[in-house]
């Protein structure tokens, strides 16, 4: 077919929040096997059978330090193994039933574990940093960087945004070999303060919403120059990522994909196709997975005539190649969305069959399509598309205790610097940093907004601001015996970036 002018760039976002240690089920490790097992290891089969039949930049991948951390955590690999054996499990007790769908069920369920757990002991076997450097070495994805453990950056103190972005980046290189050389802003927030420290850090280029561009002058038909720098804001098409990324007119909401929310009492096998919106399991028709493969087939068909008509409207609308960027959290494939990896799979086979050229964010601005430059204003890709999710009056006191924390840390180091007590790497400062980056993940603020698991957001934000609290002030005290003993004893359940010196980034 004839080549269609202009690109198409899919950017996955991979992230949660540190978990090992902290809960196992309804909340905490529990999250982080699931997406691991349904979204992580289908992803990346689906993305090794691209790479076998020749396909190259498919996508491009945001993987955040702190989930690489837990990817590569010695007792989550191992946990994430007995977990699926546990999965296995459940998908043997649901084979007794005298219902033959509940039969068969049980051994689509039990195969998939299976491929699971093979995938988990030979692709996986040494953790996720391999896996990730793999793709990006034969050329089959771009890896993003980004800040350590995804605070919001523009609610940072000025002089503090640098520590977590040049150590989630300096992490990056430790786990993966290179630089790289865009980043995955957290939840897409952008301030124009973030120039400097992002240019300071050599990033080249990062995504952000739509609607963050169109409220600076742009479109989202193009990459865009922030004015005055070298920075490249890509921004995502929210007509196109919506088709997918709406819950309720995006394809997982079609009735005959796998619901995700009704399961079997007893074993959690998922059982029922979503049928209808809103409708209770006793409503729901069994999962028929021929029938989810026929609407799989027409969404495909769907998505890449809609990305496809997009790129030829605008070339013939402007004269120029236009670019279209699809972003989404990486776990909606395969977690939220059963059929999700398959999708993307059909999707870039499909893309290119009919002329569209897929590529990454650094292959698109290769390419040039980079419209100019623009006084990119700020905004997010949360609710309102401004910054009120993390510090709206839901979560007031959220922020306020995370401005303070900050302060703490930089009055803290600047007496350490200024006593001449840096000399050799401390590992209570750099304890004490980690705990600092666990209480300012997004995620806390996020959820609480959300209305989403409200007390353990708020319990992880309170724990890691009171630990935090407590090992500075024994720092400040002197007491460096107890405040050596108290950092070992809160990195064993919390130390996340093991090569952190925090002397660099103070």
């Amino acid at each position: 077919m004839t080549a269609v002018p202009g690109a198409f760039c899919l950017v996955l976002h991979s992230h949660l929040p540190w978990v090992p240690g902290h809960g196992v089920w309804p909340l905490g490790e529990e999250w982080l096997f699931q997406a691991w097992a349904e979204s992580y290891v289908p992803l990346v089969a689906e993305l090794d059978s691209l790479a076998a039949e020749g396909f190259r930049d498919v996508l491009t991948l945001g993987v955040t330090p702190v989930l690489a951390a837990q990817l590569d955590h010695p007792r989550m690999r191992r946990e994430v193994g007995t977990w699926v054996g546990l999965w296995e499990q459940r998908a043997r007790e649901l084979g007794f039933s005298p219902a033959q769908s509940r039969r068969e069920a049980a051994e689509r369920e039990y195969a998939a574990a299976a491929r699971t757990a093979s995938q988990l002991e030979s692709r996986w076997s040494a953790g996720g940093s391999p896996v990730w450097a793999s793709l990006r070495d034969n050329g089959i994805v771009e890896l993003l960087g980004g800040p350590a453990a995804h605070p919001l950056l523009p609610l940072l103190q000025p002089s503090f945004v640098d520590v977590p972005l040049r150590a989630g980046i300096d992490d990056a290189v430790w786990r993966l070999g290179a630089r790289p050389r865009g980043v995955w802003l957290p939840e897409c927030a952008w301030a124009p303060a973030l120039a400097a420290p992002l240019s300071a850090a050599g990033v080249g280029h990062f995504v952000v919403d739509e609607q963050t561009v169109r409220d600076s002058g742009g479109h989202p038909h193009a990459a865009w120059q922030v004015a005055g720098t070298d920075l490249v804001a890509v921004p995502r098409d929210l007509d196109v990522t919506n088709l997918i990324w709406s819950s309720r007119t995006g394809y997982p909401a079609a009735g005959a994909y796998r619901d995700f929310h009704a399961r079997e009492e007893y074993t959690g096998v998922r059982l029922w196709a979503i049928t209808e919106p809103d409708v209770g399991e006793h409503r729901k028709r069994p999962y028929d997975p021929a029938a989810a493969d026929r609407q799989l087939e027409h969404d495909v068909e769907h998505f890449v005539g809609a990305v496809r008509e997009r790129l030829l409207g605008l070339h013939e609308a402007h004269g120029r190649p236009g670019l279209v960027t699809a972003a989404y959290d990486t776990e909606l494939f395969g977690h939220w969305w059963h059929e999700g990896p398959d999708f993307l799979g059909r999707a870039i086979r499909a893309l290119a069959a009919a002329g569209v050229r897929v590529t990454t964010l650094t292959g698109a601005i290769d390419q040039g399509l980079v419209a100019g430059e623009l006084d990119l204003q700020s905004g997010s890709w949360g609710a309102g598309k401004d910054f009120s999710v993390w510090e709206g009056p839901a979560v007031a006191d959220l922020a306020h205790e995370n401005e303070w924390l900050q302060r703490r840390w930089l009055d803290l180091m600047a007496a350490e610097r200024a006593a001449g007590r840096l000399q050799t790497r401390r590992r209570d400062l750099d304890q004490l940093l980690t705990s600092l980056f666990h209480a300012l993940s997004s995620d806390w603020a996020f959820l609480v907004t959300r209305g989403q698991s409200v007390d353990y957001a708020r319990d992880r934000a309170e724990l890691h601001r009171r630990e935090f609290h407590a090992l500075a002030q024994l720092v400040e005290d002197g007491r460096s015996d107890d405040a050596a003993l108290t950092a070992a004893r809160m990195g064993l359940r919390d130390n996340a970036f093991p090569e952190l010196d925090a002397r660099i980034h103070g």
